[in-house]
């Protein structure tokens, strides 16, 4: 076993190295202890129409027995799109398992870009323009959560519905495995104001204040453009605001806010806090009726803010 990890490092290592060196400012280092990276992708280096971001967390056990996780983030990449080419992926993966594929998924992306690029436009500049502005006004489903943060962050915190009412915040039953126990807590928010107000009352409790982690995620519908204003938080906890967001998203529920508190009991839990931390979500959101999908899970993660002065914590 040590000996493939050992051999699954090094091949990670000589991927990655090589991919920096292909892809230049393209590609970036979210969390190089984690594992977790991130690449821009166009249709054009010169004048690009289509634009997507890869995010990815390559496994301990990748290549040689398990896929990246991944998440393709692109307000404008929906529905059967999206799908499809999702499917491209994970048919490269299963093509060349064992082998080392971010490559080929990054030039698969770029394919499916300059082939969107070439059957969408035939009019010309000025066609282009056109269409382009509709697509945009059209509204994002899936808007990219980490350029949320980069462009909006001065926002969302800012009082722009004039004063507002603390939401009611429900708590939900707690799940405790080896000593750690996890409680979920959920609240309706339809303004960015709320998700601060829900916090700061949150942590007027002590022992949720003084927790391990209390990590969230949550989504507002802004129905007079059909887009979503969504955010998440690790609190210490790598990629667990990313696969909470990727949560809400599968189960499209709307309005809401779900924290989930974990106080460490004092031993290692590897993937399984992951777990626990989707499932008191997952409960929480069907107890208040925000859904009625339970058996879906999300496959990706993403990445999100770290409190300053606050290290990664990985129990």
């Amino acid at each position: 076993m040590a000996v493939q990890e050992t051999s699954d490092l090094q091949s990670q290592i000589d991927e990655i190295e090589a991919l920096s060196s292909i892809y230049g400012d393209e590609w970036c280092v979210i969390d190089e202890a984690s594992r977790i990276f991130c690449i821009n992708i166009s249709d054009d280096s010169e004048r690009p129409k289509w634009t997507v971001s890869l995010q990815i967390i390559l496994p301990q056990d990748y290549p040689s027995a398990a896929p990246p996780i991944y998440q393709i983030n692109a307000g404008w990449l929906r529905g059967p799109a999206r799908m499809e080419l999702s499917n491209s992926l994970e048919e490269i993966y299963v093509e060349h398992a064992g082998e080392s594929i971010l490559y080929l998924w990054v030039e698969k992306i770029r394919e499916h870009l300059v082939e969107r690029s070439l059957n969408s436009y035939p009019e010309g500049p000025e066609e282009r323009k056109t269409v382009m502005t509709e697509e945009e006004d059209d509204g994002d489903a899936f808007l990219d959560y980490s350029t949320l943060k980069n462009t909006q962050n001065t926002y969302l915190f800012t009082d722009r519905q004039g004063d507002e009412e603390l939401p009611e915040i429900r708590h939900g039953e707690t799940i405790t495995d080896r000593r750690s126990t996890f409680q979920p807590h959920l609240a309706r928010v339809i303004t960015p104001k709320q998700v601060r107000m829900i916090l700061d009352k949150l942590y007027e409790n002590k022992k949720i204040a003084t927790a391990t982690h209390n990590i969230y995620a949550y989504r507002i519908h802004c129905e007079d453009k059909n887009t979503f204003l969504q955010d998440c938080e690790d609190d210490g906890e790598t990629a667990a605001g990313g696969r909470l967001l990727h949560l809400l998203q599968i189960l499209d529920a709307r309005n809401v806010m779900v924290i989930v508190t974990r106080w460490y009991g004092g031993i290692l839990l590897g993937p399984d806090r992951f777990k626990h931390i989707n499932n008191c979500a997952r409960s929480i959101l069907v107890q208040e009726g925000y859904t009625d999908t339970v058996d879906e899970a999300p496959k990706a993660g993403g990445k999100c803010k770290k409190p300053k002065g606050k290290k990664d914590k990985m129990k």
